[in-house]
């Protein structure tokens, strides 16, 4: 199943709007993803990310919801790295 997952933007890196990358943390585990979506992302944002691409800004209070929603499902597995187990 094809999922955007939740995460907080740790860092932000580029000006042109076209190659903002920043590292965001799901849940611990940190990610190199695409903020070309979200031009008005900034540090501590929560955003949807689906395929390495911020999708769009949330709340906090509903990434923490999905996540846990995630969890439960057991559909976080996928994002930690190989041989680590499933994430926290």
């Amino acid at each position: 199943m094809c999922l955007a997952v939740p995460g907080k933007i740790l860092e932000i890196q580029g000006e042109d709007p076209l190659f903002r990358r920043g590292r965001v943390s799901f849940g611990g585990i940190v990610k190199q993803v695409s903020l070309a979506c979200v031009p008005e992302a900034k540090i501590d944002d929560y955003v949807l990310v689906h395929v390495g691409m911020a999708l769009s800004i949330v709340d906090e209070a509903e990434a923490q919801q999905v996540f846990s929603y995630l969890k439960e499902m057991g559909e976080l597995e996928e994002l930690a790295p190989p041989g680590t187990g499933p994430a926290p």
